[in-house]
């Protein structure tokens, strides 16, 4: 600011001040009481008002300047009545706005002063009433009147930013002159009295990458292609100063600060070129193998990427997808891997912007591509079935030992270990099946009855030799097939009855059958009259093709007392092959009927016997059956008490075996238990050699054994056929057992017959006692004993 703009800033200041002073006076004077000024200024007013009412006193505005920091009260102006005569006979009473705390009038003179600071700020304008009245009475001597204080300004209020601090963001790399934000400040002083509420803007601090609008306060880029990610927050001070930013001006800052946003003007880039990865082949579908990530320098939206395998020989094995969270690249695996198929795979990965700026398309491409190598790495799997599940159909008279399905499981890893298969029992609690060690073949071990169980579903399992703990399972779905092995029989028991009044050809009973069987074509049922029945004179049956029959009566006049109760044998067939019959009895019983044919009662009437039994007769009878009692008792205690032994032969010889096994019962080497040729062609078993000394406890199981050759499976078949039998057998012991004698050791009065002590001495042994045991030890004291004839020892 030039010295000549301050001179004149100061000339029209004063300038002012002095108008407000002398205008003052003016005021003043007008209010004096003198005649000839009251005279001028009623003349100008009358001049300017016509319509105006003469008034006994003159009033105006006052003007006062705020702030005013004088010892003494302001004076601010003079009341005076025509009617004063300067006795003190009038006085003056002053109210409204201030009145009396502002401001205060001498009630002799008239003299009105501001006794307290005034703030244009605060308060504008004040609108006083006066009033002149007697001093002795009070009372009025001219009406009440207003007049208005008016506060004069001057600069004491510094511009305010009222909004401040502030906040801002622009666009990095913006171009100069580009809007941040517009500033307003706001100065309390009276904008239509000189300069004190023009304001101007600069700025202080933030050069030389903003400026500021002087006038308007908008401030804006000043230096191009700033760059968000070299600086990001800059603050800036901006100052508002009134008087027009002259000097003598007041003057207020504010500060702003101002965020450069994000661009996409940054291309994404890998850090690495190459990746290794790794991962075992047993990891599931859908498993992590690792993440990669492009690096951004950007932020939010500019930042975001999408990753894409482009290229590589694992395309179809493996993908990425996009964390949006982290904005990385995951790789998971897409289909299963196996180490002996294929050991590595090579994948190129692209990461790209999914939101790119077209300003900056020079810098880019906004794209960039890596390399992943991922190794596969073997691990010990368990056995895999060559399908994920077996569905078979067997039917349900299929024989022990034959062979339905054979399932397969291979070590998939290189060293392609053994496998053993078996079945998992809690899927066959009933042990139905079994399968082979090695082959994994299954055959039922037990008979199957659809009726009883139609599905079957097992889990077979194939374990590693080596290594037990890694198995594989596979389920076998079992449908056993329908074979025509039930009879179809009487649905339900019938109540049949005919009455005494019926006559020939009556219905008497509808009959049904049902059949556990579920033959392909339905059911269907034929009755007949049993055999033995068919020439029936009471009942006949009428097949009416329709599943149901007709038993109807043959002739009438039947009666409870001849015959109360009649049985007819019914021959039910069904139409499935092989045909299944069985034969029902029908119970129908004698009734007396009304004439309606409703029944009355079903009992014969009680009669009494012509002659009466004597009382020697019933005890005769008695007698009888005491001693039918008795004989009963008796043959069941000899039962009881005669011991049938273990081992006999056809010469009822006994001999003393002590049979020795030297393997796990029935092995090959045991040539005296059971001849093995007897398992290779079950149909010789009978020809083959066997032991003279004992007879098997079980028979033979060769006839359950099919006959077609089959290799081991007849092995296997035949053993199943035993294993069946003596489970289902109760009383008989294991095929191979341990044989006990009934008549060895200390519980025998005979003591032990074992001849193991004898080899140790040569002397003879004397059996004379042996025919002094009684009749059960005849046969030995006939061979071992003395002979009567020479007395020689045989």
């Amino acid at each position: 600011m030039t010295n000549n703009q301050s001179l004149k800033a100061t000339f029209l200041m004063c300038t002012a001040i002095l108008a407000s002073v002398l205008h003052t006076t003016s005021k003043a004077l007008t209010l004096q009481p003198n005649g000839e000024l009251k005279g001028q200024v009623e003349n100008v007013d009358r001049a300017m008002h016509h319509l105006r009412v003469k008034r006994g006193w003159v009033w105006n505005q006052f003007f006062v300047l705020e702030e005013y920091t004088g010892l003494e009260p302001l004076y601010v102006g003079k009341l005076h009545s025509d009617m004063d005569r300067g006795d003190g006979s009038i006085r003056y009473i002053l109210s409204g706005e201030g009145a009396g705390t502002m401001f205060t009038i001498d009630d002799n003179t008239g003299d009105i002063h501001a006794i307290q600071r005034l703030d244009r700020e605060e308060k504008a304008q004040y609108v006083l009433r006066a009033q002149a009245v007697q001093r002795q009475t009070g009372m009025p001597l001219e009406p009440e009147s207003e007049f208005i204080v008016k506060i004069q300004d001057i600069n004491d209020n510094e511009p305010q930013f009222l909004d401040g601090p502030y906040r801002a963001s622009v666009p990095e790399m913006s171009m100069t002159g580009t809007s941040v934000l517009q500033l307003t400040a706001t100065d309390a002083d009276d904008p239509t009295y000189g300069n004190s509420a023009r304001v101007v803007y600069s700025i202080l601090q933030g050069q030389p990458y903003f400026s500021v609008e002087p006038k308007t306060g908008i401030i804006r880029v000043s230096l191009p292609n700033m760059d968000r990610e070299a600086k990001e927050h800059y603050e800036l001070i901006i100052q508002a100063k009134d008087m027009g930013g002259q000097m003598g001006g007041l003057a207020g800052t504010t500060t702003v600060n101002i965020t450069l946003s994000d661009v996409n003007d940054n291309p994404p880039r890998f850090p690495q070129k190459l990746y290794q990865m790794s991962v075992p082949e047993s990891a599931p579908v859908g498993s992590v193998v690792g993440r990669v990530r492009a690096k951004d320098l950007d932020v939010g939206i500019n930042a975001e990427m999408r990753y894409t395998i482009i290229d590589g020989d694992g395309r179809d094995t493996f993908d990425i997808n996009t964390d949006p969270t982290n904005q990385v690249g995951i790789i998971t695996i897409k289909k299963p891997l196996d180490f002996e198929s294929k050991k590595s795979y090579t994948l190129k990965i692209e990461g790209a912007n999914t939101h790119v700026d077209s300003r900056f398309l020079n810098k880019g491409p906004f794209s960039d591509v890596t390399i992943v190598h991922i190794s596969v790495e073997d691990v010990d799997e368990p056995p895999k079935f060559d399908s994920s599940s077996y569905y078979v159909e067997v039917a349900e008279d299929v024989e022990i030992g034959t062979v339905f399905q054979i399932v397969s499981a291979k070590d998939p890893d290189i060293s392609n270990n053994s496998v053993r298969y078996s079945i998992d029992r809690s899927s066959d609690r009933g042990k139905y099946f079994y399968i082979d060690l090695t082959s994994g073949a299954l055959m039922p071990a037990r008979p199957l009855d659809r009726e009883e169980i139609s599905w079957h579903n097992i889990t077979v399992l194939a374990v590693e030799m080596t290594n037990p703990s890694q198995f594989g399972t596979v389920s076998v779905m079992v449908k056993v097939l329908d074979v025509n092995d039930n009879p179809p029989e009487l649905a339900k028991y019938y109540d049949a009855f005919v009455c005494e009044n019926t006559k020939a050809g009556q219905l008497i009973q509808t009959v049904t059958a049902v059949d556990l069987d579920d033959p392909l074509a339905g059911q269907h049922f034929y009755y007949s009259l049993a055999p033995e029945a068919a020439n029936n004179p009471n009942f006949t049956l009428r097949d009416n093709q329709d599943n149901t029959a007709f038993i109807l009566s043959r002739r009438g006049g039947f009666s409870q007392q001849e015959q109360s109760i009649y049985y007819l044998p019914i021959l039910i067939s069904d139409g499935d092959q092989p045909m299944q019959s069985s034969t029902s009895t029908l119970t129908i019983r004698v009734c007396s009927c009304d004439t309606d044919g409703n029944v009355m009662s079903c009992t014969a009437e009680p009669y009494t016997l012509p002659v009466s039994l004597s009382r020697g007769a019933l005890i005769a009878i008695l007698a009888c059956i005491f001693v039918l009692l008795v004989m009963i008792l008796l043959i069941l205690s000899l039962r009881n008490y005669k011991k049938k032994p273990y081992l006999t032969d056809e010469e009822e010889n006994v001999h003393e075996n002590i049979v020795r096994y030297d393997d796990e019962g029935g092995g090959e080497e045991d040539t005296e238990a059971f001849d093995i040729a007897a398992m290779w062609n079950p149909r010789e078993a009978q020809l083959s050699k066997i032991r003279q000394d004992m007879v098997p406890e079980i028979e033979s199981l060769s006839r359950y054994v099919p006959q077609t050759c089959m290799g081991e499976s007849n092995v296997h078949s035949y053993v199943l056929a035993k294993l069946y039998e003596a489970d289902t057998d109760l009383c008989a012991p294991p095929y191979d057992s341990l044989q006990t004698y009934a008549y060895e050791g200390e519980g025998s009065v005979a003591d032990s017959l074992s001849s193991l002590q004898s080899v140790s001495t040569n002397n003879d042994h004397d059996y004379d006692y042996l025919s002094e045991w009684g009749p059960r030890f005849k046969k030995l004291a006939d061979l071992y004993g003395v002979s009567e004839a020479n007395d020689v020892l045989w």
